[in-house]
């Protein structure tokens, strides 16, 4: 089922993500963005920002629907109580991976069913736990991140996806923020400029990195400084002062991986320090780690994941929610071994027997990567409400 998904999701091999452009299910996809701009203009004194989702707003699609069918290991199928949505101090500030397929290097701030798709399937859950913000940025396009002559983090492609988004961050905290906390967001190509951001805006001001509840970093490759524990040190890398977190509900710090069935081999994108979407973040430093803290148990160890996935992207499954989950299937444990840290998620024994849920669909230079999110979606939304809590 899950790799159906992935087929559905992944129209594309680019180098640093790919999501659906499939249309969601009817009781989920909000009505055409094209009927409402969605821009900070309608706020007096605000910028330009294209919102993707914004709280509020309609559309919305990180304010779907968020019903759910659990389908056990046994195969069997069995409803989950709609989540409880709290008013919390917490905004949610997402940034979204490669998905546009315009010919142009950059993508334009237009919504397109690219952008909805994806903000349904990563940020949507998030909206129990937090007000979830999600800005159009001018990413580097599907088509462009083939284009070795734009890799560079300083080319003038990467730079004007960056400064889309900084643009985006700054009129957030000037007009919308009202000193609430914020917990950053981001996958692929949304993790590393992200890490860009808070390497250059973020990490260096007290002021503004106060603001930060957690940096959940998907696939970018944050880096830290080697150490004795596993996946290295807490800081020293990408950044100086937001460190890995270390315990469930612990505020500013980050929680980073990229997912594998086993280790990374020595042509992987992501997982080692230099390699792949390193280049993108800037991460170009080969003598550090990539971090790794398991979003299901931050304190180490392994845990029983628990994923997530719009019914609408798996058309094989028979179910009536807007979203399927699938406990009791997959456990994760961080591991280091050479140049490579990496979440390990492998199946549990109470899935033995059944039909192989995950496949490396793009290769295993990618590992899990397009479902890095939706594979542990459950455990990153509890972790953003214990912050909450």
């Amino acid at each position: 089922m899950i790799r159906a998904w992935v087929a559905a999701v992944c129209t594309s091999a680019a180098l640093v993500g790919c999501t659906s452009g499939q249309q969601a299910r009817t009781e989920q996809a909000p009505t055409s963005p094209s009927a409402s701009p969605n821009t900070s203009a309608t706020n007096p004194g605000a910028g330009s920002t294209v919102w993707l989702c914004r709280p509020g707003s309609t559309p919305d699609p990180c304010a779907t629907s968020l019903a759910s069918t659990a389908v056990l290991p046994d195969g069997s199928h069995r409803p989950e109580p709609l989540p409880t949505t709290k008013a919390t101090d917490l905004d949610c500030f997402y940034v979204y991976p490669t998905v546009s397929h315009e010919s142009g290097a950059n993508a334009d701030l237009q919504i397109q069913p690219d952008e909805t798709n994806v903000a349904i399937a990563q940020a949507a859950r998030f909206s129990t736990a937090c007000r979830v913000w999600a800005p159009m940025y001018r990413q580097r396009t599907v088509g462009d991140l083939f284009n070795l002559q734009h890799g560079a983090a300083n080319s003038p492609q990467n730079q004007t996806a960056l400064n889309s988004l900084r643009a985006a961050w700054q009129d957030y905290l000037a007009h919308d923020n009202r000193g609430r906390r914020v917990v950053l967001i981001g996958h692929s190509q949304g993790a590393a400029m992200l890490i860009r951001l808070i390497h250059q805006d973020i990490d260096p001001d007290p002021a503004v990195r106060s603001k930060i509840a957690l940096a959940l970093l998907f696939g970018g490759n944050v880096t830290v400084a080697s150490g004795p524990r596993l996946g290295g040190s807490l800081t020293g890398g990408s950044f100086q002062h937001l460190p890995l977190c270390t315990r469930k509900g612990e505020s500013g710090c980050v929680i980073a991986y990229s997912s594998f069935p086993s280790q990374p081999p020595a042509f992987t994108l992501f997982g080692r320090a230099g390699a792949g979407v390193s280049a993108l973040a800037g991460e170009t430093a080969t003598d550090r780690q990539v971090a790794c803290v398991n979003p299901a148990a931050i304190g180490g160890g392994a845990a029983i994941l628990h994923p997530y996935l719009p019914s609408a992207q798996i058309p094989t499954l028979d179910v009536n929610t807007a979203w399927t989950s699938f406990p009791g299937r997959f456990r994760a444990e961080c591991r280091h071994a050479g140049t490579a840290t990496w979440l390990e998620v492998t199946t549990t024994p109470a899935a033995a027997g059944r039909p192989a849920l995950l496949h490396e669909d793009l290769g295993p230079s990618w590992g899990y990567h397009v479902v890095d999110v939706n594979i542990a979606l459950g455990d990153l939304v509890s972790d953003v409400a214990a912050v909450a809590r």
